[in-house]
C-alpha cells in the first residue's frame, strides 16, 4: 500500500466505540428530517416534534433493516449539518436550542432492539419503544450543563440540559411519549409562577406527551417535579410553533386528545445498558 493511502487511512478518525454502535450518516439524517412536514422545526415548541419524528423514522429503517443490529449513534456535528440543509439556514442563523447542542458537541445513542427497552407493562404495547440517551464527553474542564431561554413558551422558561440526558421514546400509533427524563430541567421566567421557582429552583421533567391534530396543532401534555412539588400541564402548538395554555374552546378533537393524552400509562423499563459511544 502506498504511503500516501495509509497515512490518509491512519487520519480518519474511527467512530466512537468501533463495532459497538451503527453511526448513521448526514444523509441519511438529513431525508429523515425532510420526511417531517407541515409544521416549523426551527421554533423552540416544536423541537420535541421533530426530534421525536426523526428518531422514530430513523430507528424504523433501523429495525426494517435489522432488527436485532446495533444501538444507533448520531454524531452531533452530522445532525447540525443536516439540520442546516433541511431549513436552509446558516450555522449563524440556527435556533439556540440546536446551536448550543452542536457548540457543547451533544451526540445521541438510541437503543431500538425488541425486549431491550419495555420490559413489562399493562394495556396496548408501543408500536415502538426506544432508549435515547444525549451526551457530550465527559473531559476535563468540560461544561457539566447549559442553559438557554425558551421565549416562545408562554410563560417564558429558562432550560437546562445536563451533560447527560436519557429518556425513554414511545409511539403508540395516536400519541408519542417521551417518559422517563432524566437531565433535563425548567423554570418560568415570567408570569405568576417566576417567583416561585425563583424560590425553590428548577423543576426536573419527566414526562412529555403529545398527539397530531389532523389539521396540524399538536396537543402537549408535559409533566415537571421539584422535590415533593408537581406541575402538569396541557398547552396547544400551532405549526409555526406559537402556544396557547390548555386546548381552544370548540374544539373537541382537540379536547379528544387531551383525554388520550392523560390515559394511565403502567410501563416497567429495562434497565439502561451501559453507552456503547463514549
Amino acid at each position: 500500500m502506498p504511503k500516501a493511502t495509509l497515512l490518509a487511512l491512519l487520519l480518519v478518525p474511527l467512530p466512537p466505540a468501533a463495532g459497538a454502535v451503527r453511526v448513521v450518516p448526514r444523509e441519511q439524517i438529513l431525508e429523515a428530517m425532510k420526511a417531517s412536514q407541515g409544521f416549523d422545526p426551527t421554533a423552540t415548541t416544536n423541537g420535541a416534534r421533530f426530534q421525536a419524528e426523526v428518531l422514530l423514522r430513523l430507528a424504523r429503517q433501523a429495525r426494517a433493516r435489522d432488527a436485532e443490529g446495533p444501538p444507533l449513534f448520531f454524531g452531533h456535528a452530522e445532525w447540525f449539518e443536516a439540520f442546516l440543509e433541511r431549513t436552509g439556514l446558516t450555522a449563524e442563523k440556527a435556533p439556540t436550542f440546536v446551536r448550543l447542542a452542536y457548540d457543547h458537541g451533544q451526540d445521541t445513542e438510541l437503543e431500538y432492539r425488541p425486549g431491550r427497552v419495555v420490559e413489562a407493562g399493562e394495556g396496548p404495547p408501543p408500536e415502538l419503544a426506544l432508549s435515547v440517551r444525549l451526551f457530550w464527553p465527559d473531559r476535563p474542564g468540560a461544561p457539566k450543563q447549559y442553559s438557554y431561554e425558551d421565549v416562545l413558551s408562554s410563560p417564558h422558561l429558562k432550560v437546562t440540559n445536563e451533560r447527560v440526558i436519557t429518556y425513554r421514546l414511545l409511539d403508540f400509533g395516536d400519541m408519542i411519549v417521551y417518559d422517563e427524563i432524566d437531565g433535563l430541567r425548567g423554570r418560568p421566567t415570567t408570569g405568576v409562577l417566576a417567583f416561585l421557582f425563583r424560590l425553590i429552583g428548577e423543576g426536573h421533567l419527566k414526562e412529555s406527551r403529545m398527539a397530531i391534530s389532523p389539521d396540524g396543532l399538536q396537543v402537549s401534555r408535559a409533566r415537571a417535579e421539584k422535590g415533593f412539588l408537581g406541575v402538569t400541564q396541557t398547552v396547544t402548538v400551532h405549526p409555526d410553533g406559537r402556544i396557547e395554555k390548555d386546548v381552544p374552546e370548540g374544539r373537541p378533537d382537540l379536547q379528544a386528545l387531551e383525554a388520550r393524552l392523560k390515559t394511565p400509562l403502567r410501563l416497567r423499563y429495562r434497565r439502561l445498558d451501559p453507552p456503547a459511544a463514549r
